[in-house]
């Protein structure tokens, strides 16, 4: 009775999504469930629900900031021309092809996700895609792969949660975790040069894209071992887009033989307003840290208010009216959707759900090894967050692996990293990905929403494959 009511909130978002469910309807659904759960079984007492809703409504408020920042900078652009200059030069220099795909997915997504987080890299990258000659489902599709890297996103408050739950150390999570995040990484590349190449090169492209995705895990590990967890997505994703664009002016994805064109000033103006946009988060973030401001100063640093900035200084003061009025039709298709699945999250986490869907997984032993990702995987899909599913599952999976004498880094590095995997499948992040490319029409969200869960599948089962691995030749005498 107990686990059915707390898998029940999961199964029903699964099941709703494949019966063909639009996202909202899904997430609602979850939620009806997720509430009845605590009515009959799970009871949440006064003080904690209000204690929740204290510590949470900061949060959603922010992400939905953020949502609504990352679509109206994308929309200015768009409307000024910038993003399709600056799509033009980079095409210019990695080509039409895989070289200008695999600089989105393992280079400007990873990068601007790490900096601003929560889905936001997928603003900046997908409309790079937008002049590749792809179909709009494919841009779409191959966008929300570039997600590969959320285990360091918005600097890693999601790792940072997981290592603080289960007792060890930050940076070592992070360096543990980008040697597992070879897998998705991998995974992520060969899909994308898949995706966009023709039949005849499919091979070449898909191995391009395999040694694409282990550059830049092996990036992301040595920037992490230097300069810590939290700079380390940044810092990786920014040398992989140093030498993608290098690789592209020698010839390897450009057309041989023709000049790229020069940027101009609306793609001088575009790479200001995305330097704006990092440059903010940065140094707002470092300065506070300095400070050791709290509170409501954080919001100094966090993307909701620089995405704003940016935007505003890129248009040279209010938005358009017709951009405006855009944004405000994408923003209530994506902001409920993000919203209810975290309120989703926050009521299986407090009210003892999400804890006992794990500790019922866990009777079946050593057999869990193997399950583990897939319960991690499950609340990314379910939060559309890293952060949210490390605060539903860490700590509970940090005891089960210590319960059966499993090495608890590597298993946590497993989980951490399955935890962000759905995130590019949470329909939150579906429906985003959709609203950001012209002419996604309804069907081709279920087809996008069908292929990035196949993908990531794919992913978590070999991460589960993995954690039996390592779970064998590093068990705890």
């Amino acid at each position: 009775m107990y686990l059915f009511l707390s898998a029940s909130p999961v199964l029903g978002v699964i099941a709703g999504l494949l019966l063909g469910l639009r996202s909202l309807h899904a997430a609602l659904t979850g939620v009806v469930l997720a509430l009845a759960g605590c009515l009959l079984a799970f009871p949440l007492s006064a003080a904690a629900a209000q204690q929740a809703l204290a510590s949470w409504m900061p949060v959603l408020v922010e992400v939905l900031l953020i949502v609504g920042g990352g679509l109206l900078l994308s929309e200015v652009l768009r409307a000024a021309g910038a993003q399709k200059a600056l799509a033009q030069w980079v095409m210019g220099r990695t080509g039409e092809g895989v070289g200008a795909v695999l600089l989105v997915v393992h280079g400007v997504t990873p990068f601007a996700e790490s900096l601003t987080g929560f889905g936001i890299g997928i603003t900046i990258g997908i409309p790079l895609l937008a002049h590749s000659g792809l179909p709009a489902r494919k841009m779409a599709l191959i966008g929300l792969l570039g997600l590969c890297a959320v285990p360091w996103g918005s600097m890693g408050p999601g790792t940072l949660i997981a290592a603080t739950m289960a007792g060890i150390g930050f940076d070592a999570l992070g360096v543990a975790s980008a040697a597992v995040s070879v897998i998705p990484m991998v995974v992520a590349g060969v899909a994308a040069a898949g995706l966009a190449s023709a039949p005849g090169r499919r091979a070449a492209a898909m191995l391009q894209g395999a040694l694409s995705g282990l550059m830049l895990a092996l990036a992301i590990g040595l920037s992490n071992a230097v300069a810590g967890t939290s700079a380390a997505g940044a810092l990786g994703a920014l040398l992989m887009t140093v030498l993608w664009l290098w690789l592209g002016r020698r010839g390897t994805g450009a057309v041989a033989g023709q000049a790229a064109a020069p940027l101009g000033p609306l793609g001088w103006r575009a790479l200001a307003a995305y330097g704006l946009l990092l440059l903010g988060v940065l140094v707002a973030g470092a300065v506070l840290r300095a400070l050791q401001g709290a509170g409501a100063w954080h919001l100094l640093a966090s993307p909701a208010l620089w995405l704003f900035v940016a935007a505003v200084w890129f248009a040279r003061g209010l938005p358009a009216a017709s951009s405006l009025q855009r944004v405000w039709q994408s923003w209530r298709q994506v902001a409920p959707v993000t919203g209810l699945f975290i309120v989703l999250g926050v009521v299986m986490a407090v009210s003892g759900m999400a804890a006992q869907l794990a500790h019922a997984l866990a009777q079946g032993g050593s057999a869990y090894v193997f399950a583990a990702p897939f319960v991690g995987a499950l609340g990314g899909f379910v939060t559309g967050s890293n952060t949210g599913a490390n605060a539903m599952f860490a700590a509970t999976q940090a005891e089960i692996a210590q319960a059966l004498g499993v090495a608890v880094l590597p298993f946590m590095a497993v989980h951490n990293v399955s935890a962000a995997l759905l995130l590019m499948a949470s329909p939150g992040k579906v429906e985003m990905a959709c609203q950001l490319v012209p002419g996604a029409a309804q069907a081709e969200r279920a087809w996008v929403q069908s292929r990035v869960l196949l993908v990531t599948g794919l992913a978590v089962l070999l991460m589960a494959a993995l954690n039996v691995l390592l779970s064998v030749l590093l068990a705890q005498p």
